[in-house]
């Protein structure tokens, strides 16, 4: 059965609460914000707040929010709750509505699989006679859920396209995860073996098949420059993924192809410099260039990368404030949610400390200068690129 706007909404089916009252039975008259997400999740976690704010603002309305965590890593089922639990004490002291736990997959069949949802967060509203009034990102909610409310919504001819297009592109996302599956099976098997040359296969089938996806694209130049050093093949793969990234004008593919020739974890001796500082003049032009971003990448994501080549060039003043700028843009004009802040930040401040040479301070926060980094920047784990 697919699921979808006036479908009768699934059954609540969860091993534990963990937050609020435990909740059987959808009751006539209220409204429910059944959301999914995960601790893992930066969005699911950056849509909590808002999540609150709304609990608080609508609950003379009838509201109700739940969230289901159905999606949680964990050495063991039986670890996970606890783990979930602890993360809620330390980071929710002001949740106000309900929290389940589910790791049988049973909630996901009833509801996610059915929708043809294929990501969180996902929010489903239940509305007052327990049909489903809307399925999508939680950040929508401020927009339709005043609708759903006043009973205005499923009759809407706005409700009407909203859930056509969603059907529309999760069907498409499905396929495409779909066709996805059993290349990332192959590359991540072969990227556990290191068995580079199956894992340069498993790409170039998924460029074949999906050309103008930017993970098999940034995978594939990274393997051969960066795990099998074949400079001869690579080069001409780096050099089409700038040349693309800035024909299409994005910021987002242009910052993956800064970091392939500017990251400090990647080691640059068999690249031939003067190309490769060139095509970073050119991708660090482009990319500061793009104020606001048309493809709405965080600025303190291109401001960090663009730093890398200006520190490599020499730049050190221009490095440094490219750093400074990315650290406020954290903070506004919309600032970062806390917990995506504190990912983020304490990366950002080693990296000024090594530039500068110094200890810099944010807050509580301290970093001092760590010797033997390559370019003077922060230490990553280096990543193969998710597909």
């Amino acid at each position: 059965m697919v699921l979808r706007m006036g479908s009768p909404a699934p059954a609540i089916k969860v091993q534990s609460w963990l937050r609020g009252e435990p909740l059987a039975n959808f009751q006539p008259d209220k409204v429910y914000i059944v959301e999914f997400w995960a601790t893992w999740c930066g969005p699911c976690v950056a849509a909590m707040p808002h999540l609150v704010q709304l609990q608080e603002q609508y609950k003379d309305s009838g509201l109700e929010v739940v969230g289901v965590a159905a999606h949680e890593h964990a050495p063991t089922a039986d670890e996970a709750p606890t783990k979930l639990d602890a993360w809620l004490t330390e980071k929710c002291s002001n949740l106000n509505y309900r929290i389940a736990f589910d790791s049988t997959g049973e909630m996901n069949k009833l509801w996610m699989e059915p929708s043809v949802s294929v990501g969180i967060p996902t929010s489903f509203v239940v509305d007052r006679d327990g049909h489903i009034a809307f399925i999508g990102h939680p950040m929508s909610l401020y927009d339709i859920l005043p609708q759903v409310l006043d009973g205005s919504w499923r009759t809407s001819d706005q409700g009407k396209a909203t859930d056509g297009e969603r059907i529309a592109k999760t069907e498409h996302t499905a396929r495409e995860q779909a066709l996805k599956k059993p290349i990332n099976d192959k590359f991540w098997a072969a990227v556990k073996a290191k068995d580079w040359t199956t894992a340069l296969s498993a790409i170039e089938d998924g460029i074949a098949l999906m050309p103008d996806n930017i993970n098999f694209r940034v995978a594939h130049a990274h393997l051969l420059l960066h795990r099998m050093r074949d400079m001869r093949t690579g080069l001409p793969v780096i050099r089409q993924l700038v040349r693309d990234a800035i024909d299409r004008n994005s910021e987002h593919w242009m910052i993956m192809a800064i970091d392939q020739l500017f990251h400090p974890a990647n080691d640059y001796s068999g690249f031939p410099a003067a190309e490769r500082f060139a095509m970073g003049k050119e991708l660090s032009e482009h990319i500061l260039a793009l104020n606001p971003s048309p493809d709405d990448v965080p600025k303190f994501l291109s401001y960090r990368a663009v730093a890398h080549y200006y520190h490599e060039t020499g730049n050190k003043d221009r490095a440094i404030a490219l750093v400074d700028l990315a650290i406020k843009a954290l903070d506004g004009p919309e600032p970062m949610p806390g917990e995506l802040k504190q990912e983020f930040l304490p990366d950002l401040l080693q990296t000024l400390a090594n530039y500068k040479g110094e200890k810099v301070c944010y807050g509580a926060l301290r970093a001092t200068p760590q010797k033997d980094i390559p370019n003077g920047a922060s230490p990553k784990a280096d990543k193969e690129n998710l597909t």
